[in-house]
């Protein structure tokens, strides 16, 4: 049986944080589990973003980006990133752009693209990110310095919700359109052309696995995986997931979020749950620098971290 180490702490006030019910069919609380599964499956996230920089919109002199306690005030907690070489430096994507920590997620500050939807962020190596969401595509080449929009052809729309990159390839990339399907790029995102419509207008987590593999969390169909490019799929999980991360060094050791989070330590096969979250769980990441520490946003306002490879989880600050 899964077991968990701490309750989740009461809600902070504020402004309620929306749960997928934009992105969704169904009820605002849809989490339904099976946690059983089959094969191996791995993680990438994701990120885009305009030509602007961090915190000054781009132009005039920057300014000091106001900073608070706890997680920021935003509806719609879609996506978290973190350092490649600092596992207390995070990037968090919401309804309103980008937040930035630099203590473990005990504080917050704006970081870029306010406003902007940012329901994907993903590293394909070295200093590039990509940030996709509603109506939103763009590319950093700085580590999130500055952005640039990117409207490549091919795709029916940029209702980009889920998004990301090949790891064997950082040119070969992922979109999945609301409503539409699932498309892929060769070309470093000038281009895409569609690879499925069975799985993709409903993804809200897209991942490619090391051994090429593709894992989707379909909100209508579970957790999906195709072994062929897209081309054909089947479940490996009935569930509906908002969150996916694949362990960087133990590649059988992924995190899937929904109504909590679950483990699973063999790739898939089995899962266990970890950390009951009532009012469910989002975004969810693995520390590079290092794999022992992984976080996972809560909706109950609470930022949650591991220190032994996700197997307990304690509430940040």
């Amino acid at each position: 049986m899964a077991s968990r180490t701490k309750k989740a702490r009461p809600a902070k006030k504020g402004r309620a944080v929306q749960g997928p019910t934009r992105h969704q069919p169904g009820s605002s609380r849809p989490w339904g589990w099976a946690l059983a599964g089959a094969g191996a499956v791995a993680v990438v996230a994701l990120v885009v973003g305009v030509a602007v920089t961090r915190s000054n919109g781009g132009s005039g002199t920057p300014t000091a980006p106001e900073v608070t306690a706890g997680l920021p005030d935003t509806p719609d907690y879609h996506s978290l990133m973190v350092s490649p070489t600092n596992a207390n430096v995070l990037l968090l994507g919401t309804h309103y752009g980008l937040f930035r920590s630099t203590d473990g997620g005990r504080t917050w500050a704006s970081d870029a693209l306010g406003g902007q939807d940012a329901m994907n962020l993903v590293r394909p190596g070295g200093q590039t990110l990509w940030v996709a969401g509603h109506m939103v595509l763009a590319k950093s080449v700085d580590g999130g310095k500055t952005w640039r929009d990117v409207r490549p052809t091919g795709l029916p729309g940029l209702d980009v919700h889920g998004f990301a990159a090949d790891p064997r390839n950082s040119r070969t990339l992922y979109a999945a359109i609301a409503g539409k399907g699932l498309y892929r790029s060769t070309d470093g995102g000038n281009s895409f052309s569609v690879v499925s419509t069975d799985v993709g207008p409903a993804v809200m987590a897209l991942a490619v696995m090391r051994d090429g593999r593709i894992l989707a969390g379909d909100m209508q169909q579970g957790l999906m995986i195709s072994r062929d490019g897209g081309r054909t799929w089947a479940r490996n999980l009935r569930a509906q997931l908002m969150g996916l991360a694949l362990n960087p060094t133990d590649p059988k050791r992924i995190l899937a979020s929904g109504p909590g989070v679950s483990l699973s330590t063999n790739g898939g096969g089995n899962w266990k749950r970890v950390l009951d979250i009532p009012d469910g769980g989002g975004p969810v990441a693995w520390s590079q620098s290092n794999p022992r520490i992984a976080y996972v946003v809560g909706f109950d306002r609470t930022l949650y971290r591991s220190t032994d490879s996700g197997q307990t989880w304690s509430a940040v600050g």
